[in-house]
């Protein structure tokens, strides 16, 4: 049966920095979390991928940070990888599957493989094998209630039991979010658009 995957990232960010769209001197959207799920086309769960990437123009997180996703600097500079070898291992785990978000985190994955490629860090396995789609319009669209909520709450607001343990702002949690939401639709009998696995 054919799988395709759901990722989350969590991002390094500070107070206004979403409404000035990270427009601020020296505030880049370095990855710190990634999340990820195979899910077959029933969206059980075939494997879960998480990682924690140690961000390197400001190694240091922001309170405001640490506090929205309580991802603290201690457990980034114990367990965080370097930027290069968790997307890489990322890239892995999609290859070959249709790869969706909740919003346009594609785009934050692809600056920072182009800032690990200008830093000279290698970056095994192309981020342009995997179909990276953006399915948050769809499911705004087939889910109205949906539509002004981050993806760690479309469980909340489809009434749905709390999918995983932890909460939003949690890569992962996030990525559980996601699927409950579209094992939800699927019962509910609405199906990811046709061509999009």
């Amino acid at each position: 049966m054919p799988t395709f995957v759901i990722f989350d990232l969590e991002f390094t960010s500070w107070p206004e920095a979403l409404e000035q769209d990270w427009s601020a001197p020296g505030q880049l959207r370095e990855i710190v979390q990634i999340g990820a799920l195979r899910l077959r086309e029933d969206h059980s769960v075939v494997e879960e991928f998480e990682a924690l990437v140690r961000p390197v123009v400001n190694p240091r997180l922001s309170p405001f940070f640490t506090t929205l996703t309580g991802i603290d600097q201690r457990t980034v500079d114990r367990d965080g990888l370097p930027p290069a070898r968790a997307l890489s291992d990322f890239l892995a785990f999609c290859q070959g599957r249709s790869v969706l978000s909740y919003g346009n985190d594609m785009l934050v994955l692809g600056e920072n493989i182009g800032w690990a490629r200008a830093r000279g860090e290698e970056i095994k396995h192309s981020p342009l094998t995997p179909g990276f789609l953006n399915i948050r319009p769809w499911l705004n669209t087939v889910a109205p209630t949906t539509a002004s909520s981050n993806s760690g709450r479309l469980w909340h607001v489809l009434g749905l039991p709390r999918p995983a343990s932890g909460s939003e702002h949690s890569a992962l949690f996030d990525c559980h979010s996601i699927a409950a939401a579209l094992r939800h639709l699927s019962d509910e009998g609405v199906a990811l658009p046709e061509g999009l696995l």
